[in-house]
């Protein structure tokens, strides 16, 4: 349904008079480097990864709100042209909506619940039906009480559900779903879980799932993307990533989720900092953390290879797969 081939998302930094004045240039900045993947109609797909790894802004092009500098992103076949204009990428959210990560943040302050649930409708030309609201509530689980109430007095789960009502007005194929359970009690994570579950198999919506909770995205996806620096390093089936991961980056991701078992001892951390965008490491973007890093891995960037049906990592060397 929709698919990225090669994206590379590029800014360029901030630069201060002091900076000016020592004759020091700009360097352009890599978001995102040679990212690629694809979304089937009705399917999940979790993109998981340290906060600065990229989901975000992965999650922002395929919605057409961030340009790539290079690459392609397609949906039902159809390129994008990156220089379109927000009124000619109209069609496209048609098809593609978004969850934002800050729930009440996303929602217009001085609009009501009534307006903000069916602004999309109105952007895109459709006069709403008088229950067009009320309805769209209801398929989140909120009552027709709540039409009349602005963002702030909104519970955080309620904003939440909100945003989600407001992503079906127009009824799309894929939702970008952006930290959908952050900063919510664990009763709540549940109800939005359980509402995103209902609606995909009711309404046969995909889902590109972008978070940091692990268990969420062995919940709710079948498949699973580990993004690191930028790039994605391991994709497969959720099952088979978290029962053996075979990049050491996302090994270490998952061995650093807290276990509810006392007697667990915690695995050693990883050493060093994520590097700096600034100063990207050459050769594997892993190299400089990763402790079975070789002197290919500090020479040449490796390429992604298939190791097993449906699993892909890119990495030199990567884990023997799990017993």
């Amino acid at each position: 349904m929709i698919a990225a081939e090669h994206l590379r998302v590029r800014v360029q930094p901030g630069f201060s008079i002091g900076a000016l004045l020592r004759g020091q240039r700009r360097t352009p900045l890599d978001i995102l480097v040679d990212v690629s993947l694809a979304l089937a109609p009705g399917e999940t797909l979790a993109v998981v990864g340290e906060s600065g790894s990229g989901k975000t802004t992965l999650g922002r092009v395929l919605n057409g709100l961030i340009r790539p500098a290079a690459g392609t992103v397609r949906v039902d076949g159809a390129a994008l042209d990156p220089h379109a204009s927000d009124r000619k990428l109209r069609p496209l959210r048609h098809k593609v909506a978004m969850i934002f990560q800050d729930a009440v943040g996303s929602l217009d302050p001085r609009l009501r619940v009534r307006d903000l649930v069916v602004e999309a409708l109105r952007i895109q030309g459709v006069r709403p039906e008088p229950d067009a609201a009320a309805n769209l509530l209801a398929q989140v689980g909120l009552p027709a009480a709540l039409l009349e109430r602005y963002p702030h007095e909104l519970s955080g789960g309620q904003a939440r559900r909100v945003t989600v009502a407001r992503s079906l007005a127009v009824p799309p194929r894929l939702i970008i779903c952006d930290e959908p359970t952050a900063g919510l009690d664990v009763s709540v994570q549940a109800e939005i879980v359980n509402l995103l579950t209902e609606l995909q198999h009711r309404l046969g919506i995909a889902y590109l799932l972008i978070t940091h909770d692990l268990p969420v995205a062995r919940r709710l996806s079948r498949r699973l993307a580990v993004m690191y620096l930028g790039s994605i390093v391991e994709t497969g089936p959720t099952e088979a990533v978290f029962a053996g991961p075979r990049h050491p980056y996302s090994r270490a991701l998952f061995q650093a989720e807290p276990s509810r078992d006392p007697t667990r001892r915690p695995p050693p951390p990883l050493e060093g900092e994520v590097p700096s965008l600034q100063q990207r490491p050459p050769g594997c973007v892993f190299q400089t953390r990763c402790p079975l890093a070789q002197d290919l891995c500090r020479r040449a960037a490796p390429d992604e290879r298939e190791i097993a049906p449906n699993h892909r990592v890119r990495c030199h060397f990567p884990l023997e797969p799990a017993p």
